[in-house]
């Protein structure tokens, strides 16, 4: 509701009181408006692009990945980074170091960090955070005690993504107890 519609009915056919009302008003009403929407820019749900980068900031979670990018852009006749499965090299990536991920993959890495930062150390809690992260691209995660301070996590499934595997082979999976070594099987 505008401030502009709370005048009387005496001042309303003033057009400079209004003009004047209107000028000194409109602003507040739009820093309300603007104040109202950020909830939902910043939502995990919703965001994107930069304000993604922000509730990564405060998730304690950066976008940019190290890894050997060989393994992880696209390639015709390479095992793990074909059709579907390899990312696609844009315009001034590096060919090796840091790359970007992608919203979507981005958003994934996020969910499991949060759920690591309030994770019990359970086994059972780790395969819900592993299938939040690998369930979307189809893939299952179990995982064994190996009772000598190691355990071991399989994934399966119809291949891996090779963002997935620089992901999990740069250490990016917040999810290790104390301790522990973790060993990782991949498809």
């Amino acid at each position: 509701m505008a401030y502009t519609d709370r005048i009387t009915s005496e001042h309303a056919d003033r057009p400079k009181f209004m003009a004047l009302v209107e000028a000194m008003t409109g602003s507040a009403q739009s820093l309300t408006d603007f104040a109202m929407a950020l909830p939902q820019l910043f939502d995990l749900d919703e965001a994107s692009g930069v304000q993604l980068d922000a509730v990564g900031e405060w998730v304690g979670q950066s976008r940019g990945l190290t890894s050997p990018i060989d393994d992880v852009y696209f390639s015709w006749d390479t095992d793990g980074v074909g059709w579907d499965e390899g990312v696609w090299k844009r315009v001034g990536d590096p060919s090796s170091g840091v790359t970007e991920l992608d919203d979507t993959t981005f958003r994934l890495l996020l969910r499991a960090k949060i759920e690591a930062n309030h994770w019990d150390g359970s086994m059972e809690k780790t395969v819900t955070i592993l299938q939040k992260i690998f369930g979307p691209v189809g893939l299952t995660a179990s995982i064994t005690d190996n009772q000598n301070m190691t355990m071991t996590i399989t994934i399966a499934g119809a291949g891996l993504p090779a963002i997935y595997k620089a992901i999990i082979n740069g250490g990016y999976l917040p999810i290790k107890p104390m301790g522990v070594r973790v060993i990782y099987v991949l498809p």
